[in-house]
């Protein structure tokens, strides 16, 4: 019997299968990993938090603590109360639940007391719940459990309040929102989920492009291949002549230098972008955690400053490629610029790169004819640099000066170990590194970049350094034909 014939998939679509394929997989897990991850570490918390409820419980009615190995093994026994009423009552005003937690209080099986604050939803509208806790404790004992409730999906533990010499019995209930809870992480997944399927339509769009480009010659050079074949095994495609296959086989000559090259400025240029996000990625990062929602002032305030910054990423990823060339001038948009309103905003930036003590230690007062965006881009890299080098909760001082009628610098001074001695000008070279075992992360562009935008504008980046400490500062004219303003 025949076997069937195969569907003949072009190297083109099978290439570009694979790439897919692999994407698809790499992205799937990497997601995956980091919701279950994280899902778990909800869950833990959700448990550790109720395990809390229990010693809370225990410290009301008893005003002290039990062991850590038995904190959820048994009820709290009263001292000082003469009913579970009572002790039941102080343990509702003392034990509070949290966001997405709620309370109730059941005396002698019947729901009696809720908790004084206003929850997001309420266990005592479902009373299969309360009847499944009272039975689950009857024997005294504290449960912890999970529960499908009519209320959601709950996390629960139920703390029986147990008086000597009284009939009454108590039970104290709290729960999480297990769903609620898991909210947060559920919705970035899928949000990730989006972009990874929106990712890899793109990678498919630009594969097939780029397959295609990059396949013609080579079908081309087959077919001339299989011709010479066809006439002499031993012969090879020569590069003689003018003919179009001549030049063809002179550029597969050369294909493997030009792709080196390609490949060396991707990487290049990726690692370019990873870097300079880097530190505008810490500044928004860091302002969005110290904002204060209940502040309108601060809110749009920071809102001001997230989306300058976003916006001057999204200028980054769209100039990375400009960084090559930034020596030029005209690459530059330049525009009248209070420096010292640039300074201000800048500190305010540096000062969210947290495990410092930052101080604005002085200001110019002068009109500079410059690139807002790209002194910024220095100027936090400096800073960037001297948090990374610098002991944690160390002074690091910024600041601007006039340092000549016609000039303008913008400093950073640390208390970092300094620059070994030789390194100075390595230091600013692309890639340079004073070393690279001291386990800071980077590229080494940094410098580099920073050097490169003052020659733009016509200056020039100083050092000053010791074992105490060390000074960079980005001298640039304060207009573009160097007279004063």
């Amino acid at each position: 019997m025949p076997r069937p014939r195969l569907p003949h998939w072009s190297v083109r679509v099978r290439i570009l299968a694979v790439i897919l394929a692999v994407t698809a997989v790499a992205m799937t897990v990497a997601g995956g990993t980091a919701y279950l991850v994280q899902r778990d570490r909800v869950l833990h918390a959700i448990d550790d938090h109720l395990h809390a409820a229990v010693e809370s419980a225990r410290v009301v009615v008893t005003g002290s603590g039990g062991a850590e190995s038995d904190r959820a093994a048994a009820a709290p026994e009263t001292a000082g109360f003469t009913d579970a009423r009572t002790a039941l009552e102080a343990v509702l005003a003392r034990v509070l639940p949290g966001p997405r937690q709620s309370a109730i209080g059941i005396l002698d099986g019947a729901p009696t007391y809720v908790s004084a604050l206003d929850t997001d939803f309420h266990l005592e509208d479902d009373p299969a719940f309360l009847d499944r806790v009272v039975a689950e404790t009857a024997d005294g004992s504290v449960r912890l459990g999970t529960a499908q409730s009519s209320v959601g999906n709950l996390r629960y533990i139920a703390i029986p309040i147990i008086v000597q010499g009284s009939d009454s019995r108590g039970l104290f209930v709290t729960a999480y929102d297990v769903d609620a809870e898991l909210a947060v992480i559920t919705t970035a997944f899928t949000t990730y989920a989006w972009v990874a399927l929106t990712s890899l339509v793109g990678i498919g769009l630009v594969g097939w492009y780029v397959a295609g480009r990059l396949l013609r010659p080579i079908r081309h050079l087959t077919a001339a291949a299989s011709h010479i074949t066809a006439t002499d095994l031993s012969e090879r495609i020569p590069v003689a002549g003018n003919d179009d296959v001549s030049a063809l086989t002179a550029t597969v000559n050369d294909m493997l230098g030009r792709l080196d090259t390609s490949i060396t400025t991707q990487q290049q240029l990726l690692t370019d972008v990873r870097h300079e996000l880097k530190t505008p990625l810490t500044i928004v990062r860091g302002h969005l955690e110290l904002v204060d929602a209940t502040d309108a002032d601060d809110v749009r305030a920071t809102r001001a400053l997230v989306i300058d910054e976003l916006d001057r990423m999204s200028g980054l990823v769209d100039e990375i490629g400009l960084l090559a060339d930034s020596q030029t001038s005209g690459a530059l948009q330049r525009r009248e610029v209070d420096v010292a309103d640039l300074s201000e905003q800048v500190f305010s930036k540096a000062s969210a790169i947290s495990n410092h003590d930052w101080r604005l230690a002085e200001t110019a007062t002068v009109v500079a004819s410059v690139d807002a965006g790209r002194i910024t881009q220095a100027w936090l890299q400096l800073a960037d640099n001297a948090a990374k080098y610098s002991p944690a909760g160390s002074l690091i001082q910024m600041g601007s000066r006039l340092r000549t009628a016609n000039r303008v610098e913008f400093w950073v001074l640390d208390e970092g170990p300094g620059i070994p001695e030789g390194m100075e000008e390595r230091i600013f070279e692309r890639f340079g590194r004073v070393d690279a075992r001291r386990g800071i992360q980077g590229s080494g562009l940094g410098l580099a970049i920073v050097a490169a935008i003052a020659q733009a504008h016509g200056g020039t980046v100083t050092l000053q350094t010791s074992p105490g400490g060390s000074r960079f500062a980005i001298d640039v004219p304060t207009a573009q034909d160097g007279t004063p303003r």
